[in-house]
């Protein structure tokens, strides 16, 4: 059967109905739960962050991420934003930055996967957190970290491939 012009101009108009509602959808979504999006997660490859020797055995098999931990708080005091030292987690490395309102932290390490394949992450991973019966509007203390963790990883040249997400 062939389409005419008519026909992919109805579907085209549908097409951007559907747009339309899903948009205004996430917008009432939005507005009840008082969320918004906001990119707080990166992946990207790297050969600089190798695993020292024996460090999988103290997280976990096939993850490790020291050296990148240990160079994002260089990187960050080198920015003006101090740290509170590198946490080993099960998963990898938490990096805890003083802040008042709520906890706050750079979270990394390796991904399964290649042995270059790394994630950082923000904690909290959205810019609106629950503490007790109120909402929390973490968006400028997050930005304060994923800036300048953007301007480090991209400014690397032995960094490359970055993709920051939305973490879900």
């Amino acid at each position: 059967m062939k389409r005419s012009a008519a026909d992919d101009e109805d579907l085209t108009n549908k097409e951007r109905e559907n747009s339309l509602a899903q948009d205004h959808r996430l917008a009432v979504a939005e507005k009840q739960f008082g969320e918004c999006a906001m990119k707080t997660q990166v992946e990207f490859r790297s050969a600089k962050f190798p695993p020292y020797e024996g460090e999988e055995e103290q997280i976990n098999p096939g993850l490790w991420g020291k050296r990148l931990a240990e160079y994002l708080v260089q990187k960050l005091s080198e920015k003006g934003i101090k740290t509170e030292g590198i946490l080993v987690e099960d998963w990898g490395y938490y990096i805890p930055v003083p802040n008042e309102a709520l906890k706050l932290a750079i979270c990394c390490g390796h991904q399964n996967g290649d042995d270059d394949e790394f994630l950082c992450f923000t904690d909290p991973g959205t810019p609106v957190v629950k503490k007790f019966f109120k909402k929390i509007d973490a968006t400028a203390q997050l930005s304060r970290l994923t800036e300048p963790l953007q301007q480090i990883l991209s400014s690397d040249p032995e960094i490359r491939d970055l993709v920051w997400t939305e973490r879900r």
